[in-house]
């Protein structure tokens, strides 16, 4: 009766550890990275005898999770994408907020431009003059207003950054701990330890791109996605935030050996920080600064081109900062870099490194495309709109970062305060000699150097023949001379003509200042038609266009970062429902299989009353 006793023992144990198995499945329903655990029962080996084998009971083998390694694996990267499409969806929003609350910057450039027309129109009245100039301050507001919302938002990436490297640190450590538990706990190893570690590392994905490994001992190695460690065994390699090497409010991240890895991460929210930075927030920035250089460029420069109304030649309506360089801190040389702008309509988006190899300078964007320069006679050098004055001795490696926009907009600025100081009228004239007797004419004087200091000091242009042509000054002497025909144009001290007509020998016609400045308004006319002209992009977009791309360019960002979170959602909720159909918790089931062992329970403890009741009867019959 003994082998009766033991085989409703066991199936009594056996039942008692299902039950309390079932019982924590049911307990842990809500618990985030629990695996639903399951008894693993064998039949206990027989003993055979006489020529019969008679069971021996059953055997409680292992208490096993629920697992899945391709699936929770796909889980661990489904989080990961959706954790970098949530982060780049908030700051997207966070982007067109700003954008919003920075002001109508379309509505500030066409009240901007709008009023030159205004002025053209009455050009003696001062209201007209001094509106054009409150609305230039208001334009200059929206453009600081605007960058200053960019630069704040970076400094939020930048401390988020460091926070994100944070919280990996402190997730890391906690594996590393938790590997070294398991790898103690030898071939018997906890469940619940296993169920700590995966859901350790489905924290780790969603802060950045990783991959697991899990070793014969149970512990688990992971990596980043640029290949550096992060945990192995009972080990974690802490990653640092440090100073960009140029730019030392810019955070970069480093891993455990002193490299700059900020542009090889990917995935999760510290992917989608350093990928926004780069790619949106710095091109936003850029644009911005563009818009800007174009419109204090251009306005400026036909300022000059005009006569205000104290009959002076113009002077400049804004001032814009000059292109930012930035010396890396690893620099040996002595060398130092200075940058202007030379030409607005070549000038690109783009932020750019120049390096020394020890033997000539080379110039990238910051994203790693070569960009050819120009060496000009005067020792510097000519690329994308801009020149660059190098000074001092280089050593191999040095090199410096050139940021031709991205200060431009929060550093545009309004000069000008008198109101008479708007060059309405046309800086120069002609007049025909009241001895002229051919069908010449001359309607205008273009400027085509504001710059030159004889711009003003007055010429003439005669005509020995009706086939030559001579341009003296006041003094009698010869600035330009040639044959002539029907169309030519005439140049001399910065300025140009197009005579019409037909000049006769010995015709002449005076150019000098413009005596009826009071009456003219070309030049108003010329500053009003800004909005439209192609300044930038190699002459293809103006001003207002440019803008127009930026905040396109910014809604497109924000469309695309919600759409691809919706996209990334529905793969991590696929991925999440894969991986709980193996490993979660069914209340329905486990209450089938409370019901299930309950029984076997209870039929395990009457197979060993019987076998009391057996033995009771033997002893007594022996007795009796």
């Amino acid at each position: 009766m003994s082998n009766l006793l033991s085989i409703g023992a066991s199936g009594l144990n056996a039942a008692q550890v299902a039950l309390t198995t079932v019982g924590n499945n049911i307990s842990n329903v809500n618990t985030t990275g629990y695996s639903r655990q399951t008894v693993v029962q064998t039949e206990a080996i027989s003993q055979s005898g006489g020529g019969l084998t008679i069971g021996s009971g059953v055997d409680v083998q292992s208490v096993q999770r629920a697992y899945s390694d391709f699936l929770t694996s796909a889980l661990w990267t489904a989080n990961s994408g959706m954790q970098r499409a949530t982060s780049t969806n908030n700051l997207a929003t966070t982007l067109n907020s700003a954008l919003s609350a920075s002001g109508n910057l379309q509505g500030a450039l066409d009240s901007f431009y709008g009023g030159f027309s205004t002025v053209a129109n009455t050009p003696g009245v001062a209201s007209s003059r001094q509106s054009l100039l409150g609305s230039a301050g208001q334009m200059v507001t929206v453009f600081n207003t605007l960058s200053q919302q960019f630069t704040a938002q970076l400094s939020q990436v930048n401390a988020q950054i460091s926070t994100t490297v944070n919280s990996i640190n402190t997730v890391a450590s906690n594996l590393a701990s938790i590997n070294s538990k398991i790898h103690a706990a030898g071939n018997s190893v906890p469940n619940d330890l296993l169920d700590q570690r995966d859901n350790l590392v489905q924290t780790l994905s969603g802060y950045m791109g990783v991959s697991a490994f899990v070793q014969s001992d149970n512990t688990i190695s992971v990596y980043g996605s640029s290949g550096q460690a992060l945990v192995s065994g009972d080990k974690s390699f802490a990653l640092q935030t440090a100073p960009n090497q140029y730019d030392a409010s810019r955070t970069e991240v480093v891993d455990s050996t002193g490299t700059v890895v900020s542009g090889k991460l990917s995935g999760g929210t510290l992917g989608a920080l350093l990928d926004y930075r780069s790619n949106v927030l710095d091109s936003v920035q850029n644009q911005l600064g563009q818009a800007a250089v174009a419109l204090s460029t251009s306005v400026n420069t036909q300022q000059a081109k005009g006569l205000d109304l104290n009959g002076k030649q113009g002077g400049p309506m804004f001032s814009v900062p000059a292109p930012t360089v930035l010396t890396s801190n690893l620099n040996k040389g002595s060398a130092s870099v200075s940058a202007s702008i030379s030409n607005v309509s070549q000038l690109t988006g783009s932020d750019y490194t120049l390096s020394y190899d020890g033997s000539k300078w080379n110039l990238a964007t910051t994203s790693g495309q070569n960009v050819p320069m120009t060496a000009n006679p005067d020792g510097t050098y000519s690329a994308d709109g801009m020149t660059l004055s190098l000074s001092g001795t280089a050593q191999a490696g040095d090199s410096f970062q050139i940021q031709p926009t991205r200060q431009a907009a929060s550093g545009l600025t309004l000069v000008m305060t008198d109101p008479n100081g708007i060059a309405a009228a046309a800086a120069l004239s002609a007049t025909a000699a009241t001895s002229n007797t051919g069908t010449g004419s001359i309607s205008a004087v273009t400027v085509t150097d504001p710059t030159n200091a004889a711009l003003l000091s007055g010429a003439t242009v005669s005509f020995p023949s009706a086939n030559s042509y001579q341009v003296t000054n006041n003094a009698g002497t010869v600035l330009a001379s040639g044959s002539y025909a029907a169309g030519q144009t005439i140049s001399a001290n910065g300025w140009s003509v197009t005579p019409s007509g037909t000049p006769a020998a010995n015709d002449k016609f005076t150019i000098g200042a413009n005596s009826n400045g009071l009456n003219d308004t070309s030049n108003a006319l010329a500053l009003a038609g800004l909005a439209d002209t192609k300044i930038l992009n190699g002459g293809t977009q103006s001003v207002i266009d440019s803008y127009g791309t930026l905040t396109t360019s910014i809604g497109t960002v924000g469309s695309q970062a919600a759409s691809n979170l919706t996209t990334q959602t529905s793969l991590y909720n696929q991925a999440m429902s894969a991986q709980q159909s193996v490993s979660g918790v069914n209340l329905d089931e486990e209450a089938a299989s409370m019901v299930k062992y309950q029984q076997a329970y209870q039929a395990s403890a009457q197979v060993i009353s019987t076998a009391q009741t057996i033995f009771s009867s033997l002893i007594t019959a022996l007795h009796g």
